[in-house]
């Protein structure tokens, strides 16, 4: 196959200007273009597709990119972190600022805003409306949940700017493996010393055992690594591995970290299989996301 030139006055729309990355050859163009011709493969076979992420794009304007592949159903779970479910709480009620990596930390911290990379989170948008709203979602709950439970809970409180409102409402259940690990989870502990709450983690992974033991196919959009991406392909090995995998990065191989992992290595732990359609793209996700899916939304 030659590689062609990209011509912009071909390039109607982004679908059109993805499609030609393929031919381009280019790098992490072509990458790019081998991820959502992957993605579509996965909405139009039907497989079940997990969705997996860390909070830090929830702070951005990614977020929206995020809230529309759930109000599309163009997943069918989720499994992130904690943080997920604070900033997408947060952000229904008080703003976040633009910002510069370049900012004078201590300068902020006297300030009461708090830096995460080069958007500002001033602490009244972030830990105290959490705690209010926290406990006027759960001030009257005692008894055990599930962390599925808890984001559904959260979602049909919150506006239709929130990824976790179309995840209740979609029924796309959401699984937070380090529940405690960020404001919502410290607060539901807060609460606990108050009353009978308890978090039922092991629910959320007998329904995780049902959709690994029973699906048929199942595919994975991998947004960084940590414990998000790993609670996804820890349970594909029970499945033989998963059968299709689109994985984006910012994280180098060479330090053995999981969020440098390339796929290919997961093959070798039986968490992807040896035949599945997969790429890594080393990239920003809040570039290459949205254009990813903006193609995808055009051939769906």
């Amino acid at each position: 196959m030659h590689v062609e030139d990209i011509n912009i006055e071909d390039a109607a729309d982004v679908d059109s200007l993805v499609r030609q990355f393929y031919k381009a050859g280019g790098f992490t163009a072509k990458k790019v273009a081998m991820g959502v011709d992957i993605m579509e493969e996965m909405i139009k076979d039907d497989y079940f597709t997990f969705l997996t992420f860390p909070a830090c794009i929830l702070a951005t304007g990614t977020r929206g990119v995020i809230r529309e592949m759930v109000k599309r159903k163009m997943v069918d779970a989720i499994i992130t972190t904690c943080g997920s479910l604070d900033h997408d709480l947060a952000r229904c009620y008080r703003a976040y600022e633009h910002g510069s990596f370049d900012a004078d930390d201590s300068e902020l911290h006297k300030r009461g805003i708090n830096r995460l990379g080069n958007v500002f989170v001033p602490n009244e948008s972030y830990g105290i409306i959490i705690e209010e709203k926290m406990r006027e979602f759960f001030g009257d709950f005692e008894g055990r949940m599930s962390t599925k439970e808890v984001a559904w809970e959260i979602g049909k409180h919150l506006c239709s700017d929130s990824f976790l409102y179309w995840a209740w409402k979609n029924s796309i259940p959401v699984y937070i493996p380090a529940i405690t690990d960020g404001a919502v989870g410290s607060q539901l502990f807060m609460l606990s010393q108050e009353k009978k709450i308890e978090i039922d983690v092991f629910k959320d992974e007998r329904e995780l055992a049902d959709i690994f033991f029973e699906k048929e196919r199942i595919g994975g959009i991998i947004i960084g690594g940590g414990v998000s991406k790993h609670h996804l392909i820890w349970w594909a090995q029970f499945h033989g591995g998963l059968d299709a995998a689109v994985y984006i990065t910012t994280a180098v191989e060479w330090d053995g970290s999981l969020s440098g992992a390339r796929l290919k290595e997961a093959i070798s732990w039986g968490k992807v299989k040896e035949r599945a359609k997969k790429v890594t793209i080393e990239g920003d996700a809040t570039v290459l996301l949205p254009l990813m899916v903006a193609s995808l939304v055009k051939r769906i």
